[in-house]
């Protein structure tokens, strides 16, 4: 077990992510029910789900698998994404936060939640706002501890300086993208988790399934699935990123096998290797799936197993960056980047 960053509750290295539970993944609620008791028994003690995954789904089937068994875990959810026709049913406005985490509780069945995230920054929400909103969750009891997730490095230290300021209770962890194939949180979201005793919780440790073997150059990828069909831009084999993915995916497939064991496994050592990351997040959608993951987790990599995957995929590098997450609007919105045409003066 590990702590989650400073607040003394510990959670195995191993966090079982809910998102393949529901219409998303695994539509059998019965079956995503054992495959969630299955991953209790052997030892996992960390959930994380999210509102969005399945609209509310995934929350309700992770509700149901607790039931009589709440209390031995810790139990994590999200909120930001859309989770209805409603402007304001998505974000990080306290209006949204008090009135989702509501639902949220409804739908696990319980009446707290461990960890409480902001599943993306918010640009029309001061963080002021927010962190007043989550203070007021933890405080009423509602909720034990607050994180954020895919926050770039320079919000994760904004909102621990408003926290200090403010008196407010501070973000305890961070969730980031990290893989073997994404590597651009080094550079600055661990620092900045590391020196402010924040928690990591990697999502993706497997790329979106691009460390699973079953993406090989010979094999294509299959474009007609659910996830590719979704984020086109982290599958499509005809762009650079992804190319450039294919290629490390050859050469990873090697070392694995000098090192003995399995792609998957190696890529999930890789993760819960680093020192600052406390838990990867895994999210079988069957059962085999499970089993195959959970067997890897004595898995250890030697220095220079890591040495030859940083020459496959440099420190500091994310091959496609599509798979960083979030991207800040000003980037995706030309007319946030330039001036508006000069407008002439009236004679």
């Amino acid at each position: 077990m590990r702590t989650l960053g400073g607040t003394g509750i510990k959670v195995s290295p191993y966090c079982l992510g809910a998102m393949m539970f529901g219409a998303w993944g695994n539509p059998d609620h019965e079956d995503s029910v054992r495959i969630i008791h299955a991953a209790l028994d052997a030892g996992i003690n960390f959930v994380d789900t999210a509102d969005v995954y399945s609209a509310g789904e995934s929350e309700e089937i992770v509700g149901q698998a607790l039931r009589g068994r709440r209390d031995e875990v810790v139990l994590a959810t999200k909120s930001h994404g859309s989770m209805g026709q409603d402007v304001n049913m998505a974000g990080n406005s306290r209006r949204w936060i008090v009135r989702e985490v509501e639902n949220s509780l409804r739908r696990l069945q319980t009446d707290y939640i461990d960890l409480y995230q902001m599943h993306r920054p918010d640009p029309d929400t001061d963080i002021d706002e927010t962190l007043s909103a989550l203070s007021d969750l933890v405080h009423s009891g509602k909720v034990r501890a607050i994180g954020s997730s895919t926050f770039p490095a320079e919000q994760i230290v904004e909102a621990q300086w408003v926290a200090d300021r403010r008196g407010y209770v501070r973000f305890r962890c961070e969730q980031p993208p990290y893989s073997i194939l994404v590597r651009g949180i080094e550079r600055d979201v661990l620092p900045a988790c590391q020196k402010y005793g924040m928690g990591v919780i990697a999502w993706s440790p497997l790329g979106g399934g691009w460390l699973t073997g079953r993406i090989r150059r010979d094999t294509g990828v299959d474009m007609s699935s659910g996830r590719a069909q979704r984020l086109p831009q982290r599958f499509d084999p005809a762009l650079p990123g992804n190319q450039a993915k294919l290629a490390a995916v050859e050469e990873l497939v090697k070392i694995a096998a000098d090192a003995g064991c399995s792609l998957t496994h190696m890529a999930l050592a890789f993760v819960i290797g680093h020192p600052t990351v406390t838990s990867a997040i895994i999210g079988p959608r069957t059962m085999d799936q499970l089993t195959d993951l959970l067997a890897g987790a004595s898995v250890t990599l030697d220095d220079d197993v890591l040495d030859r995957i940083d020459q496959i995929v440099a420190p500091g590098v994310t091959l496609n960056p599509a798979d960083a997450g979030w991207q800040p609007p000003v980037l995706a919105d030309p007319a946030a980047r330039r001036r508006p045409p000069a407008t002439r003066a009236a004679s």
